[in-house]
């Protein structure tokens, strides 16, 4: 499998991302500048945290409009794998690819620290190899991760199984749901604030991230034997 790993100015999560999966899974992996026009060749996409265009305006609100999002979106249209963590989170829900918004910490202050997060829906691509329910230790690191939607939203997600992880022993941002990461209707765009390529081996405090990768990976393993 081979994962683009897409460069904004001012990512600067895009060298955790590249060794998750470099040397997490084993898979390749290359940095694509915000300025491409083609990700022809990849099988995934990797939206990286960061504070991308200096986060001016809203996170992700510039981001958007970067060339290389035509064809995120155009790779999410034809079903393919993209995962945003924290900063590529809010360019996603920027970008329309995901439902909601991401407001400023309910503290108003930017929280860096290890939290413990539920597994809430292991029936997707991208956590296959985690069991329900399944408490994981996940850094996150934002200021702005406090995540909103209206209650028809928030019904919506529910009724389709869309929210992914929660925060399990507190909930840092004040988001609505302790929700912590969703995916969209299709199943092949997920978005969450933290970090599970910073939690890919013990040495870093934990590797409950690295079954996140493993899952995308053996699922499109998968999809690839059944064709």
């Amino acid at each position: 499998m081979r994962f683009a790993v897409i460069q904004f100015p001012g990512s600067n999560c895009d060298v955790d991302l590249l060794h998750a999966i470099r040397d997490g899974v084993g898979e390749e992996a290359e940095y694509v500048p915000h300025t491409a026009t083609s990700l022809a060749g990849f099988d995934g996409v990797l939206l990286p945290g960061g504070f991308s265009y200096g986060d001016y305006l809203r996170c992700g609100a510039i981001s958007r409009f970067s060339n290389v999002m035509s064809e995120v979106k155009r790779f999410a249209d034809e079903g393919k794998l993209v995962f945003g963590t924290c900063n590529g989170f809010q360019i996603l829900v920027e970008a329309g690819l995901l439902p909601g918004a991401l407001q400023r910490n309910k503290n108003l202050h930017f929280i860096c620290k290890t939290t413990e997060l539920k597994v809430v829906n292991t029936n997707t691509k991208f956590t296959s190899e985690y069991e329900q329910d399944e408490v994981l230790t996940i850094p996150i690191a934002h200021g702005e991760g406090n995540y909103y939607c209206d209650d028809d939203t928030l019904a919506d997600l529910k009724a389709n199984n869309q929210i992914v992880f929660t925060y399990a022993s507190e909930n840092p941002n004040g988001s609505v749901e302790n929700i912590a990461g969703i995916i969209n209707k299709k199943g092949n765009v997920l978005g969450m604030m933290p970090h599970p390529e910073r939690a890919v081996e013990d040495l870093l405090g934990s590797s409950d991230g690295l079954r996140f990768f493993e899952s995308m990976v053996k699922n499109f393993a998968k999809e690839t034997t059944e064709v």
